[in-house]
């Protein structure tokens, strides 16, 4: 099977799905379908592009299966004109699709070999408003100004809130907590004003963070 067949049959039985959950955003769906996925997966994997299963990637981590990618997206309500920091580029994947929905995305990973990897596919995505750096999200991030939409797919002992004080008012930060050794939870933070409204979403299957800068991978 062709990519180009990959990629047609891959998003129309994911539409489907979609559907299914009440996500229709046309634009989203838009900027998804504009966004090859079997860009970001690795290539011994290009027939599970679209599925719902995880994905090895290198240095041990993973993308998690297009469905809950995009459902994250659809939470973060993401518009034209806003900026928005990802905490966990992994494939680059989702960083890719947000380029297409916002003015300005900043994407950090702890891994040289993962951030290389996605500013190669996001390049060959078209996207020039996407920053990929190899940093340490442990503990947010300074110097970067504030930011419409925060999302963070690797999972804090508890809500990382030197993230949610970087939200402008009306901001969002959606982020993975460990509330046991085995559960991890998407948690929402809405900022209005000086004051923050908590969501508990669902359960998502992401790792616990792991401070410092990878120095070897």
């Amino acid at each position: 099977m062709t990519g180009r067949v990959i990629e047609k049959e891959g998003f129309a039985a994911l539409a489907l799905r979609l559907r299914g959950e009440g996500i229709s955003d046309l634009e989203l769906l838009t900027a998804v379908e504009q966004t090859p996925r079997t860009l970001f997966v690795p290539p011994q994997f290009s027939g599970d592009a679209y599925s719902s299963r995880l994905l090895p990637l290198d240095c041990g981590a993973f993308m998690e299966g297009i469905d809950l990618a995009v459902r994250l997206l659809y939470i973060l309500n993401l518009k034209s004109g806003q900026r928005v920091l990802e905490v966990g580029t992994g494939s680059g994947f989702t960083a890719a699709v947000m380029g297409r929905l916002t003015e300005r995305v900043l994407t950090i990973d702890r891994y040289r070999t993962l951030v290389s990897g996605a500013q190669q596919a996001i390049e060959k995505a078209g996207l020039r408003n996407v920053v990929v750096r190899q940093v340490d999200g442990s503990n947010g991030m300074t110097g970067e100004g504030t930011f419409d939409r925060i999302l963070v797919t690797a999972a804090f002992p508890a809500l990382p809130r030197f993230f949610a004080e970087q939200l402008v008012s009306g901001g969002m930060l959606v982020a993975p907590v460990m509330v046991s050794e085995t559960e991890c939870r998407m948690l929402k933070l809405v900022k209005t004003g000086s004051r923050f409204d908590r969501e508990d979403l669902f359960t998502v299957p992401y790792l616990p963070i792991v401070p410092h800068v990878a120095q070897a991978i």
